[in-house]
């Protein structure tokens, strides 16, 4: 038996508003909304290199019209500004590995240091090696 007159309470849940530029209060905030945009940049690079496989795909003239752009004063400003967000983001991900990387040897811990200095190096020579095919090395 049920009392018609009953109605189910629901709680409304105190939600205090935020608004959408809270991240300003704070460098550190403002440090993690940075590098979290900096994603746009890497999407961008990756949507780019599959833009010039398909340049490239297309033969010399399609690809040649694709270098000519990319020679534009516009284009180049472009892709020095996006290279130097690569960069920001390429340094703060490597500075996260000690944090998120805890590496023990004979039941020692290795030092953050070490494992930072171990990213920056494979780091170096992931990009002397991209480098050295690029230039033409044999």
């Amino acid at each position: 038996m049920t009392n018609p007159g009953y109605k189910r309470f629901r709680p409304r849940w105190h939600r205090e508003r935020m608004p959408i530029f809270w991240w300003l209060g704070q460098f550190s905030y403002i440090k993690f909304i940075s590098r979290e945009l900096t994603s746009l940049a890497v999407a961008y690079t990756a949507v780019f290199l599959v833009v010039q496989f398909w340049a490239l795909s297309q033969g010399r003239e399609v690809y040649g019209r694709l270098l000519e752009f990319l020679r534009s004063p516009g284009a180049l400003v472009f892709h020095v500004l996006v290279f130097a967000v690569l960069l920001f983001h390429t340094v703060t991900w490597l500075n996260l590995a000690p944090k998120a990387l805890v590496l023990h040897l004979g039941g020692r811990r290795i030092p953050d240091r070490a494992v930072l200095a171990a990213h920056y190096l494979a780091w170096v020579a992931a990009c002397a090696a991209v480098a050295w095919v690029l230039l033409g090395g044999s």
